[in-house]
């Protein structure tokens, strides 16, 4: 099978997925304290009266942190159903259905954020999206994104049983029923840099949590904790030197 048509599959199948859960999402919601506390201090980090970009909001859960942090919150999502139930919160000044790979924003957001969501992208697509969601930020705003950790027991397990397959996977990649998703195999902090143009910091920790700043800014990032309720590390982020 073509990899380009297998992926192409595969993300229909993530938008699919997410249609159908969209209206009952937020009943079952998984905790997500740390992922709440984060986005509140980046959100300190930007200048009052901000317009932050959201992609993929998803239903807009994080929208009710950034209004109260009196900012002005843009959503963006490829479920057409995770639209609707962000549109029904009432807080985006605009909400657009669109993919990461597909975005074409360019420097309009004092900060990016993307939460819970790279593990539905492909490794191939990881420098694209990168480069999407920096250009979006204007020069010194803010990225924050966080990246899934998955042992490498599982991830070499998965790799296995994908090829026997005959399936066109790479390491990294990890089905869940219909559903594509699993961390980048080269998510490392030399390569980072180099996905995200011209960036004057980007600090990555433990191959977890990726955050910097857009050019005329720096970023320090802290030593990071393990959330008990996820499977991923989490980084603060803080104020740096250009």
């Amino acid at each position: 099978m073509d990899r380009q048509a297998w992926l192409a599959e595969r993300r229909r199948a993530v938008v699919a997925a997410y249609d159908a859960e969209a209206p009952d999402y937020d009943k079952s919601e998984y905790p997500s304290d740390l992922q709440q506390e984060w986005v509140a201090r980046a959100l300190r980090l930007i200048p009052p009266g901000g317009i932050v970009l959201d992609a993929p909001c998803g239903t807009g859960k994080y929208f009710p942190l950034v209004a109260a942090a009196g900012h002005q919150v843009v959503g963006v999502d490829q479920s057409a159903g995770m639209l609707a139930q962000a549109r029904a919160r009432g807080v985006a000044v605009e909400l657009e259905q669109v993919a990461l790979q597909n975005l074409s924003y360019a420097g309009g957001f004092d900060a990016v954020i993307t939460v819970d969501a790279m593990e539905n992208i492909p490794p191939d697509d990881w420098p694209l999206v990168l480069a999407n969601l920096h250009r979006a930020v204007r020069q010194g705003g803010l990225m924050y994104m966080t990246v899934e950790e998955v042992e490498q027991a599982k991830i070499d397990e998965a790799f296995r049983n994908l090829c026997a397959l005959g399936l066109p996977a790479v390491r990294g990649e990890i089905v869940e029923g219909d559903v594509l998703n699993g961390p980048s195999p080269h998510l490392t902090p030399e390569r980072v840099p180099s996905w995200v143009p011209q960036t004057g910091d980007c600090s990555l920790r433990g191959q977890h949590v990726a955050a910097g700043r857009a050019p005329g800014s720096g970023i320090r990032d802290e030593p990071g904790r393990r959330s008990r309720h996820s499977s991923g590390r989490h980084h603060p982020l803080g104020p740096g030197t250009a």
